[in-house]
């Protein structure tokens, strides 16, 4: 299964065993708080342009992005409930975004965390790629 569960298994330590599956921690948080944002904005037909939508969703994008780049640095370290912590405000974020998004196409909030997420994941994972994996 690879849905929710795509880490090798020198990265294990980055899942948690459910039902026998590894399910990645990170995802964990993000995609069914994700889910129930995206369901709950259009249950409300919530506004879609909110005066602090893009610092709210740059901000709740932030974390997972800094602990995903300091995993990618330090690969043992780090806690899964923070991956998981972390994948709720990630999940928040982009119920946002996404919300807005398929509703007026390429909205600034969603390239906002677009540039946001290209800024850092890029430096990051070039500067990693060549690393030596453990085992």
């Amino acid at each position: 299964m690879f849905w929710l569960s795509h880490h090798r298994e020198d990265e294990y330590n980055r899942t948690y065993v459910l039902g026998g599956v590894r399910v990645c921690a990170r995802c964990l948080g993000t995609y069914p708080v994700l889910l129930a944002v995206l369901v709950g904005l259009f249950a409300l037909k919530a506004p879609l342009d909110w005066r602090w939508d893009v610092p709210a969703v740059l901000g709740l994008t932030l974390p997972a992005l800094v602990d995903w780049a300091i995993g990618r640095f330090r690969p043992a370290g780090g806690a899964n409930w923070i991956r998981t912590l972390t994948g709720v405000f990630l999940g928040v974020a982009l119920g946002r975004s996404l919300y807005v998004h398929v509703q007026h196409p390429l909205p600034p909030v969603l390239l906002a965390q677009a540039a946001l997420v290209t800024a850092v994941a890029v430096p990051v994972i070039l500067a990693t790629y060549r690393r030596p994996r453990p085992g």
